[in-house]
C-alpha cells in the first residue's frame, strides 16, 4: 500500500482552553492500604508507571458532554479532569486531583450509573503504581474550592494487592462503570466490582478463567494453558453485554464475557512484538467488531505497524466470535503512535507529528490515507519558522517600501510580528509566560492572562526594545530570536496527548498538553492550494471545456510559484498597511513588490545572501517568462486566459447563501470553532486573491514581453484588478473580524455605572460584559451572536461537536451573512458595512467600528476616484455620521490627551461632512432609535437650513453630553449661521423667535467657551447675545467663573472691551464682593480697586478699599479677630491704598462717602488733629485727613498685636492718652510719639510729652547701669518728627523689646533729644523725675550736657533756654545734691571768668550775665545747717570755702566790669 496521503482537514484550536483555572483536590489515602512486600518492605511499584503523557475523552450521551482527563509524565501524581459541552460556554475551571502515589497511565471516567445521584454526576477510576485503585464520585466543579481536600465520603479505595498472591506485577488495567479489570504479568485477569458491592461481599472479585462458573482467589487452582503477560485490555459493550478484550504479550487475543466470567474467544497472532490494543464500535449491519493492534515487526524493531482485524459475532443460543481472515496492515513509517480510535468506517491514527485516517475496507489494496494538518504547521508558518529567510524578506521589503522614511521601518516590522504573535491559535498563555521567563521577565501567569491585547503588545515590545538597547542587536534579530523561543515553548506546552472522537457525529478532536482542538474538512480553495493543484473541486462548473481546465491548472501553478517567492511575506505587509494606515498606500506596496520581483533586487549594498536572493528572483523571472509563453501558446490568445482568470475569481467571491433564520445563535464552544474556521479560510482566500493581484500586476509590467495587447492590459486594469481589490477587501474585513479582540465594556457613563450595581439586571448581560475585552472573544463572536441560525442546525448536533464538514458549511453561512446580509439583499459590502458597524457600536466596539468604516471609506475612494463618493441614497452621510459617533464614544474610554484631541477633531469633521452630504436629511432622520447610536429625535425638516440648524443643535447637545466643549462650541456657532434662514420657513420645527433662538445659542457658545478657558470668546458671546436677560445672566456667570478660576484679573486688563458694560461689571463685582467671604482669594475688593484704577476712577477705587477696610474691621469684631495681626496688616494696606488713591484727586474733591450699611467708623468718635485733646464727631464725608488718622490708630493697634496686646479704640475721653501709655509700657515708643504728635496740639501735646518721657525715665531708674554707657553703645534708629508713614504700610517684622538698662537709657536720650524742641522743659522734667525717683542717682552725662546746650558764650553765666544750667543747679540744691550743685556753680563761674581777651568787652555789657543767687544762698544755708548738725562737717566746710572763695572772686570781677561799663558810658 502506498504511503502518500491526501490532505483532508485542518486542526481548529478551541480558543481559551489554554487558560483554565485548575482547582486542586488532594485525595486522601489510608496508611493501611500501603502495599508491603514479602520481606516487610514497602513495594513502591507493582503496576506500570506513567512514562508517557496520556489523555483520553469519554463522550456522554445524556447530558451531552465530553469528559477529558490528562496525566502528565512530569506530574505523575496528578490527574486533570475537564468537562466540555459543545452547546455551552467554555468552562472557567477544571479539576486537578493530587494522589499520594504515582498513577498508572490509565483513567476511566463515566456517567454515574451506579447510584444515579444528581450530586455525583460522574465516576472516576484510577490505579496507582502501588496497586491501590480509587473510585471517586465527582461533584460539579462549582462544589469544590481551590486547594481543598477531596471528601473522604466520596471516595472508594481498594488495595488490589490484598487479592493478589505473591505480588505478581500488574501489567494492564481497564475499567467500566462498576467494574475494574486488571491484568498481570502471569497472564491472569481479575475484575473487581468496585463501588457496586461491598469488598467483603461474595462476588466482589472474579478471576476470568477458562473454567466457567468458578470464582476464586488468584493462585488457588490451575488455570489451564499458560499465556503471556497481559499487554493491553479494553472493555466494549455489545447488545447490552460487556466484553473485555485482552491482548497478551505472546500474541494471544482473548475475549471474556464479564457477565458470565467466561472466555468467548481465543486467537493467537505470532511473529511480532505487540504493544497496544484498540477496539472499535461494532457494526450491526455486518455484525463485525473492528479491532486494531499496534506491534513492531520482528524483522525491524524500529518500524511500528497497525494491523486492523474484524471479529464477527453471532448472538444466538450461545455467543460465537470468529476472526475474519482479512487483515489490513498500516505501516507507521515516521513518528511514534500516540493514540488510535476506530469508528464505523474509519480508523484514526494519531502520531506525534500528524493525524492520519484510513477507511475500513476489505480491499486492502485500495485503501487511501487521509492526513490532517496540525496546528504546529500553522504556527510555524505564522511565526516565520517555516523558512529562515521569511523574516529577512519582511525587512528587505519594508526597507524598500519605506525608503523615504526609514524611521517608520522598525515600528512597522514590530507591528507585523506582534500581530502574528497574538493571532488566535498562535497566542498561548503558557508559552508566552515561559518565553518571557527566559528573558528574565517573571510576570505571574495569572497577571499575564489578565492583560489585554494592548497590554501584551506593550509587554513584548518593551522586551524587544530592551534587547535591542542592551545587546546592540538589530530589531529583526531580536524578533527572530524571540519568535524562535516562543515557537519552541509553544510546541512544548502543546504536546499531543490523545484523540477526541465522537462516533455519533463523526467529530474528531485533539487533546494536547494545555489545549483542546477539533478537526474540520477543507474548503475547496484549500484543496487546490494545499494539494498543489491536484484537483479542481468546485471549479468545473465555472469552466467551459477541458482546455480551460488545463489553462487554469497551468495558471494556478504560475501563481503559486510566484507566491512562494515573496507572496506570503508580502501579504503580511499588505495586511498590516491596511489596518495600521501607514504613510504609504496599498497600491504603492503592490507596485514596489512587483518591482522587486521584476528587477530581482530589494535594497542596495549587496552581500552574499542578497546575491543569492537576487539570483533566485532572476531565476523566477526567467521561469515565469517561459511559463507565460507556454500558457499563451496553449490558449492562442490572452483574452481566453483572462476569461479563465475571471471565472476563477468568481470562485473566490464569498458565496451568497439565502437562509431562513429563525433562532438566535448562542455563545458556545461550537461558535468558537466556527469563528476560528472563518479566520483560517478567510486567510487562505485573502492570500489567494492577493497572489493573483501580484501576478496580474507583474503581468502588466512585462506585458510587452509576453504579447499582452493594449486591450488586454485595459481589461486587466479596469475589470479584473477592481474585482480582485473588491475580493481582497471583503476577505480582509472577514479576517479582521475573526482575529481582532473585542474591546472591554465601557463603564464611563452614568447608566453603565448604575447597571454595574446589578440592580434589576439579568445574568446574561453580566456574562456578556465579562466576555468583552477577552483576547479569545473577537469581533466575529459579536457578529455571530447576532446571526439567527437555521432551525435545521439545531437538535443534538448543536449539543455535540458536529462532523468536519458541518463546520465549513456553517462557516459559509456566517461569511454570507457578513458580506451579503441575512437575506442576501445587500448589493455591495460598502452598504453592508454600515449595518455591521451599527452592531459593533451597539456592543461598545467603537474603535473596531471606526476601523471598519475607515477601511470602507478608503476602498470607496479607490472605486470612485473619478466621480463623487457620495451616494444618492445618503449612505455616505450615514457612514460619516456613524463614524463621528464612534470617534466621540472613544473619547470617553480613557485616551491620552493628544489622541483624545485628534479623535474630537475628527468627530467634528465627520458630523459636519455628514450634515452636508447628498440626501443627508432623509437618510439620517430615517435611522431608528434601536440601531444603537445616539438618536436624533427630530424630523420634518423641510429646508436645508432648518435641517442643519436641528442637526447642529443635536451635535452640540451630544458633545455637551460627553463634556467636550470644543465640539459643542463649534456646532453652536454653526447653528447660529443657520438661524436667520431657517426661521424664514413657516414650517420649521424650531420653537421661539429669532432673538430667543439666537440668545439661547449664544448663551451656549458662552458656556462652552468658558469651559474651555477662552475668556475673550466667552465675553464676545455675551456681547453678541441679543437677548438682554440672557446676556446679563451670562455676564454674572462670567464673573463668577472668572472668580472661581482665579482669572478675575482679566477684567482689569485691556483684553476685554468693556464698552457699555462697565457699570454692569462693577455692579456684579460689588454684589459678589458684598456676599463673598472676606478671606477668599482673589479678593474682590482689591479687584474692584484695580478695576476702578484701570478706569481712572480714583475716588471709587479709594471707596472700595475703604469698604474693604470696614469689612475687615467688622468681620474681626464679630469673629473676635481683633488680635489677628494679619487682618490688621490687611486693614493697613487697604487704608494706605485708599489714601494713595485720594492723593491722585484734586484736594477739593479728595473725599469719599461713608459705607451705606452704617458699619463704618463714622459711627464712633475718632479724634481729629486739632488743638483739643478730645475728638469731635466726624462729618458725613471722609477725607484724606480722617483716613490718615484711622491709619495711625490702626497702625498702633497692629503694633500692639505684634506683642500680643489687644486694643481697640473706644472713642472715650482719655483713650488716646491711655493708648500712648500702653504703647510706652510695651516699648513701642515711636508709635506712642506718633499718636501724640498726630492727635495733640499746644499745651495738651506738652503735657502728654511730659507724661511719656516721665514714664520712660521711671523705667530707666529700675536699672542701675551706668547711664553714660549709652554714649558708646546702644545707638537706636530714629525717625524725625512727624515722619510716621501714613501713605504706606508699617514695618511688619517684630522686634523683641529690650529691657536692659543700657537700652532704656539710650531710648531716653534719643527721644529726649528729638522731642525737646516741642517742649523746652522736657530735660528739666526728665531730670526732676529721675531725682525724685532716686535722689542719689547719677544723672547721665548726656542729660547734664542738655542743660549746658546754648552756653556757647561763657560770659552768659547760668542763663539760657528753659533747660539751662540754673535749672539743673536748682534741681541739685532741691534734691540735696550739694556736691554736684557746687561743682556746677564753680564750673559756670570759672567759665565766666576765663573768657578770652577778645570776649571781655562783650562780657562787660550790661545785664550780660546772670546767676541764681537766691539758690546759691539756699545752698550756703544748707551747707551751714549740715555743719551745725554735724553731718559731713569736713566736706561741707570744704564746699563752703570753695563757694565763698569763688563767689568773692566773681563779685570782684563783676565790680570791675561795672566800673568799666560806667567809665565807657561816660
Amino acid at each position: 500500500m502506498g504511503t502518500d496521503s491526501t490532505l483532508a482537514g485542518k486542526e481548529v484550536p478551541i480558543i481559551g482552553t489554554d487558560v483554565f483555572r485548575w482547582i486542586e483536590l488532594s485525595v486522601p489515602s489510608s496508611s493501611s492500604n500501603i502495599p508491603t512486600a514479602v520481606d516487610g518492605t514497602n513495594a513502591t511499584t507493582i503496576a506500570p508507571p506513567t512514562v508517557d503523557d496520556r489523555a483520553s475523552c469519554f463522550v456522554l450521551e445524556d447530558p451531552s458532554a465530553y469528559l477529558i482527563w490528562r496525566i502528565h509524565k512530569l506530574q505523575p501524581h496528578a490527574l486533570e479532569l475537564l468537562e466540555l459541552n459543545a452547546s455551552k460556554e467554555l468552562p472557567k475551571a477544571g479539576l486537578r486531583f493530587i494522589f499520594p502515589y504515582q498513577l498508572c497511565p490509565f483513567a476511566f471516567v463515566c456517567k454515574n450509573e451506579i447510584s444515579r445521584n444528581s450530586r455525583f454526576p460522574y465516576l472516576l477510576y484510577v490505579l496507582t503504581v502501588t496497586g491501590v485503585a480509587y473510585l471517586l464520585k465527582i461533584r460539579n466543579v462549582s462544589a469544590y474550592a481551590s486547594s481543598a481536600l477531596f471528601p473522604a465520603e466520596d471516595l472508594f479505595e481498594l488495595n488490589v494487592c490484598d487479592y493478589v498472591s505473591n505480588h505478581v506485577p500488574i501489567t494492564a488495567v481497564t475499567a467500566t462503570a462498576g467494574c475494574v479489570v486488571v491484568g498481570r504479568s502471569d497472564g491472569s485477569v481479575c475484575c473487581f466490582r468496585l463501588g457496586v458491592i461491598d469488598t467483603s461481599a461474595p462476588g466482589f472479585v472474579h478471576e476470568l478463567r477458562d473454567e466457567a462458573g468458578v470464582s476464586r482467589l488468584w493462585g488457588l487452582m490451575s488455570r489451564g494453558k499458560m499465556v503471556g503477560a497481559v499487554q493491553d485490555m479494553e472493555i466494549s459493550e455489545l447488545h447490552g453485554k460487556r466484553f473485555v478484550f485482552v491482548l497478551h504479550s505472546d500474541g494471544t487475543l482473548r475475549i471474556w464475557d464479564l457477565s458470565s466470567h467466561s472466555r468467548v474467544f481465543n486467537h493467537t497472532v505470532t511473529g511480532a512484538t505487540f504493544r497496544r490494543l484498540w477496539v472499535g464500535q461494532f457494526d450491526p449491519d455486518s455484525s463485525t467488531i473492528p479491532l486494531s493492534i499496534l506491534y513492531k515487526h520482528g524483522l525491524d524493531e524500529e518500524l511500528e505497524m497497525i494491523s486492523l482485524h474484524s471479529i464477527r459475532y453471532n448472538f444466538g443460543e450461545r455467543n460465537v466470535f470468529s476472526m475474519d481472515p482479512s487483515v489490513q496492515n498500516i505501516t507507521l513509517e515516521e513518528g511514534q503512535c500516540l493514540d488510535v480510535k476506530i469508528t464505523l468506517d474509519k480508523i484514526w491514527i494519531l502520531k506525534d507529528d500528524e493525524l492520519v485516517s484510513h477507511m475500513l475496507t476489505t480491499n486492502v489494496e485500495e485503501v487511501e490515507a487521509f492526513s490532517y494538518a496540525l496546528q504546529e504547521e500553522v504556527v510555524a508558518d505564522q511565526l516565520f519558522q517555516s523558512s529562515e529567510h521569511q523574516a529577512d524578506e519582511i525587512l528587505q521589503i519594508a526597507c524598500s517600501i519605506f525608503s523615504s522614511s526609514k524611521e517608520d521601518v522598525v515600528p512597522f516590522i514590530s507591528s507585523i510580528f506582534l500581530r502574528k504573535l497574538l493571532l488566535p491559535g498562535v497566542h498561548h498563555n503558557a508559552a508566552l509566560h515561559a518565553t518571557l521567563a527566559e528573558y528574565s521577565r517573571h510576570l505571574p501567569e495569572s497577571d499575564l492572562q489578565a492583560l489585554t491585547a494592548d497590554g501584551l503588545k506593550q509587554e513584548v515590545l518593551s522586551l524587544i526594545e530592551h534587547e535591542v538597547g542592551s545587546e546592540k542587536l538589530s530589531i529583526l534579530h531580536s524578533w527572530k530570536c524571540f519568535l524562535t523561543r516562543y515557537f519552541h515553548n509553544w510546541c512544548k506546552n502543546n504536546a499531543i496527548y490523545g484523540l477526541l472522537v465522537d462516533s455519533s457525529t463523526d467529530a474528531v478532536g485533539l487533546i494536547r498538553k494545555s489545549s483542546v482542538s477539533i478537526f474540520r474538512s477543507l474548503e475547496d480553495i484549500e484543496r487546490i492550494v494545499e494539494d498543489e493543484v491536484g484537483e479542481l473541486t468546485g471549479l468545473v462548473d465555472l469552466l467551459d471545456d477541458d482546455l480551460e481546465c488545463e489553462i487554469l491548472v497551468e495558471l494556478l501553478r504560475c501563481v503559486m510559484s510566484f507566491s512562494q517567492q515573496l507572496g506570503k511575506t508580502a501579504s503580511s505587509i499588505f495586511y498590516e498597511s491596511v489596518l495600521t494606515a501607514p504613510v504609504i498606500s496599498s497600491e504603492d506596496i503592490v507596485h514596489c513588490i512587483v518591482k522587486i520581483l521584476e528587477t530581482g533586487s530589494c535594497i542596495s549594498g549587496p552581500n552574499e545572501k542578497e546575491l543569492i536572493d537576487h539570483k533566485s528572483l532572476r531565476k523566477l523571472s526567467a521561469e515565469m517568462f517561459l511559463s507565460l509563453q507556454s500558457l499563451y501558446r496553449k490558449a492562442s490568445a490572452w483574452s481566453r486566459i483572462l476569461n479563465v482568470i475571471q471565472g476563477f475569481l468568481k470562485f473566490l467571491v464569498p458565496q451568497k447563501i439565502i437562509q431562513n433564520f429563525d433562532t438566535e445563535v448562542s455563545s458556545n464552544i461550537n461558535s468558537s470553532i466556527i469563528v476560528h474556521t472563518t479566520y483560517q479560510i478567510s486567510k487562505v482566500m485573502f492570500e489567494s486573491a492577493w497572489d493573483f493581484l501580484l501576478f496580474l500586476s507583474y503581468l502588466v509590467d512585462i506585458g510587452g514581453q509576453v504579447h499582452l495587447s493594449h486591450d488586454d492590459i485595459t481589461k486587466i486594469q479596469l475589470e479584473i484588478v477592481p474585482m480582485l481589490q473588491e475580493i481582497i477587501f471583503e476577505w480582509l474585513i472577514i479576517n479582521f473580524f475573526a482575529i481582532t479582540p473585542s474591546a472591554p465594556a465601557t463603564t464611563e457613563d452614568f447608566n453603565s455605572k448604575l447597571s454595574s450595581l446589578h440592580i434589576d439586571c439579568n445574568t446574561g448581560k453580566q456574562l456578556w460584559n465579562e466576555k468583552l475585552g477577552r483576547r479569545d472573544f473577537t469581533l466575529a463572536f459579536i457578529l455571530l451572536l447576532n446571526v439567527r441560525s437555521s432551525s435545521t442546525d439545531h437538535g443534538h448536533l448543536l449539543k455535540r461537536f458536529p462532523n468536519m464538514q458541518s463546520f465549513v458549511n456553517r462557516m459559509r453561512d456566517f461569511i454570507s451573512w457578513i458580506i451579503w446580509g441575512q437575506s442576501g439583499g445587500s448589493s455591495n459590502f460598502l452598504s453592508r458595512s454600515i449595518d455591521l458597524a451599527f452592531i459593533l457600536f451597539k456592543h461598545g466596539q467603537y474603535e473596531a467600528a471606526e476601523q471598519l468604516l475607515m477601511m470602507a471609506e478608503a476602498h470607496l475612494l479607490k472605486e470612485k476616484t473619478s466621480q463623487s463618493i457620495q451616494e444618492s441614497d445618503g449612505g455616505w452621510c450615514i457612514r460619516q455620521h456613524l463614524l463621528g459617533c464612534c470617534l466621540l464614544a472613544q473619547v470617553q474610554c480613557g485616551l491620552h490627551t493628544t489622541q483624545k484631541d485628534n479623535k474630537v477633531f475628527d468627530a467634528i469633521r465627520c458630523f459636519f461632512r455628514s450634515s452636508s452630504g447628498n440626501g443627508a436629511s432623509e437618510a439620517l432622520q430615517s435611522l431608528s432609535e434601536d440601531v444603537g447610536i445616539p438618536y436624533l429625535g427630530f424630523s420634518g425638516c423641510a429646508s436645508t437650513a432648518a435641517w442643519k440648524l436641528q442637526y447642529y443643535q443635536w451635535a452640540m447637545q451630544l458633545f455637551e453630553r460627553y463634556s467636550i466643549s470644543e465640539g459643542a462650541c463649534q456646532f453652536a456657532l454653526a447653528a447660529l449661521e443657520q438661524v436667520d434662514e431657517a426661521m424664514k420657513d413657516e414650517n420649521n420645527p424650531v420653537n421661539g423667535s429669532i432673538t430667543t433662538t439666537r440668545g439661547r445659542l449664544w448663551a451656549n457658545v458662552f458656556i462652552f467657551a468658558l469651559d474651555l478657558g477662552r475668556y475673550y470668546d466667552a465675553y464676545c458671546a455675551i456681547v453678541s447675545n441679543p437677548d438682554e436677560e440672557s446676556k446679563y445672566i451670562c455676564l454674572r456667570r462670567f464673573i463668577i467663573v472668572l472668580y472661581e478660576q482665579g482669572a478675575i484679573k482679566i477684567l482689569c486688563s485691556n483684553k476685554l472691551p468693556l464698552i457699555g458694560l462697565v457699570e454692569k461689571v462693577e455692579q456684579e463685582l460689588a454684589w459678589k464682593a458684598e456676599r463673598s467671604d472676606i478671606s477668599a482669594k482673589p479678593n474682590l475688593y482689591k479687584l474692584l480697586y484695580a478695576f476702578q484704577m484701570h478706569q481712572h476712577n480714583w475716588r471709587r477705587a479709594a471707596n472700595y478699599m475703604y469698604m474693604y477696610s470696614t469689612r475687615l474691621r467688622t468681620e474681626a469684631a464679630s469673629k473676635d479677630y481683633q488680635g489677628s495681626s494679619l487682618m490688621l496688616q490687611e486693614r493697613l494696606n487697604a487704608l494706605s491704598a485708599a489714601i494713595n488713591s485720594l492723593h491722585l484727586v484734586h484736594p477739593a474733591y479728595a473725599w469719599i462717602d461713608p459705607p451705606a450699611n452704617g458699619s463704618s467708623l463714622l459711627g464712633e468718635h475718632y479724634p481729629t488733629a486739632d488743638n483739643d485733646a478730645e475728638p469731635e464727631r466726624w462729618q458725613s464725608c471722609i477725607d484724606v485727613e480722617k483716613l490718615e488718622n484711622e491709619f495711625v490708630l490702626t497702625s498702633a493697634e497692629y503694633k500692639l498685636s505684634l506683642v500680643n496686646v489687644k486694643w481697640t479704640f473706644s472713642g472715650k475721653d482719655g483713650a488716646l492718652s491711655d493708648l500712648a501709655e500702653l504703647l510706652v509700657n510695651n516699648n513701642l515708643y515711636d508709635m506712642a510719639f506718633t499718636i501724640l504728635l498726630r492727635f495733640f496740639k499746644g499745651s495738651a501735646l506738652k503735657r502728654e510729652l511730659e507724661r511719656v518721657l516721665s514714664a520712660i525715665s521711671l523705667r530707666c531708674c529700675l536699672d542701675k547701669v551706668e547711664s553714660t554707657w549709652v554714649e558708646e553703645h546702644g545707638q537706636l534708629v530714629t525717625s524725625s518728627k512727624l515722619e510716621m508713614v501714613v501713605h504706606g504700610s508699617p514695618v511688619t517684622h517684630h522686634t523683641t523689646p529690650q529691657t536692659d538698662g543700657s537700652s532704656c537709657w539710650a531710648t531716653l536720650k534719643i527721644y529726649l533729644e528729638k522731642y525737646k524742641e516741642f517742649h523746652g522743659r522736657l530735660p528739666v522734667i526728665v531730670a526732676e523725675t529721675l531725682l525724685r525717683a532716686d535722689p542719689q542717682i547719677e544723672l547721665p552725662l548726656w542729660l547734664v550736657q542738655l542743660f549746658k546746650e546754648g552756653q556757647k558764650e561763657r560770659m552768659s553765666g547760668m542763663s539760657g533756654r528753659e533747660s539751662n544750667p540754673a535749672s539743673l543747679f536748682q534741681l541739685y540744691v532741691s534734691y540735696g545734691r550739694y556736691t554736684e550743685a557746687t561743682n556746677l556753680l564753680l564750673e559756670c563761674i570759672q567759665s565766666f571768668a576765663s573768657v578770652r581777651p577778645a570776649d571781655i568787652i562783650r562780657r562787660k555789657r550790661s545785664f550780660a550775665a546772670w546767676f541764681p543767687y537766691t539758690t546759691i544762698e539756699r545752698l550756703l544755708y544748707q551747707l551751714e545747717e549740715l555743719t551745725r548738725k554735724g553731718h559731713m562737717v569736713e566736706q561741707c566746710d570744704k564746699l563752703k570755702r570753695m563757694l565763698l572763695s569763688s563767689l568773692q572772686n566773681h563779685l570782684k570781677t563783676l565790680k570791675v566790669d561795672s566800673e568799666d561799663a560806667i567809665s565807657v558810658s561816660s
